[in-house]
């Protein structure tokens, strides 16, 4: 076989494409990186949202029991209502030392001796004996309710006592302003501080709101 010679300018030719290809190769794999360096991925912003703990509102119901436990005891006098008709109010009137006085209360009347009980929960803030409206015991509850019970001929509870709904705090009697029913128990009710009818509010379900962490 005959051997091929080179010519003098290829191999220096050769040798400077292959210097060119590093070179342009080292350049197009700076700017890649370069780029890919610099390059930023779309970024999403989550915003954080920042919710207050709120207490949640429970909806309570107590029913009010009646003052008294004893099935014979009846409505002797009802509370004096301003919107009530003519004849209902002068059923309301009490007569006593030549005066006419509007029944703030509801008396509860029977022929003998009844317990007399509390309507709520509470704490006894007055225990009295008043020479016209006999023995006397005020109870304050919760949510804004006052009772007081009145013409009572015995009291067992004193100021301080922490009662429970039901329980007996004396016995009905007799006084000076409502002589002429004989024995019975005058029942007053306060809601923030103003007189109401009692009988809107006995044995009926009393809202209350209590909150809970």
């Amino acid at each position: 076989m005959r051997r091929r010679k080179l010519k003098p300018y290829v191999l220096p030719t050769l040798m400077i494409i292959a210097i060119t290809g590093i070179i342009f190769g080292t350049a197009m794999l700076s700017n890649s990186l370069k780029n890919k360096d610099t390059y930023e991925e779309p970024t999403s912003y989550v915003n954080d949202t920042i919710l207050e703990e709120d207490q949640a509102v429970i909806n309570e119901t107590t029913k009010m029991i009646n003052p008294y436990t004893d099935t014979t005891v009846t409505i002797g006098k009802n509370y004096y209502d301003y919107k009530a008709d003519a004849e209902t109010q002068e059923k309301s009137i009490i007569y006593h030392d030549n005066t006419y006085l509007q029944n703030s209360g509801t008396d509860f009347i029977s022929q003998n001796t009844f317990d007399v009980v509390a309507v709520l929960d509470g704490s006894v803030t007055d225990v009295k004996e008043d020479e016209t409206l006999g023995k006397v015991v005020e109870i304050k509850h919760d949510n804004g309710y006052v009772s007081i019970y009145q013409s009572l001929s015995e009291v067992s509870v004193k100021k301080g006592d922490i009662i429970t709904q039901g329980q007996v705090i004396g016995k009905s009697g007799t006084n000076e302003l409502d002589k002429d029913i004989g024995n019975h128990l005058h029942f007053e009710l306060y809601v923030n501080g103003q007189v109401v009818d009692p009988t809107l509010y006995l044995n009926k379900e009393l809202e209350t709101s209590e909150n809970k962490e």
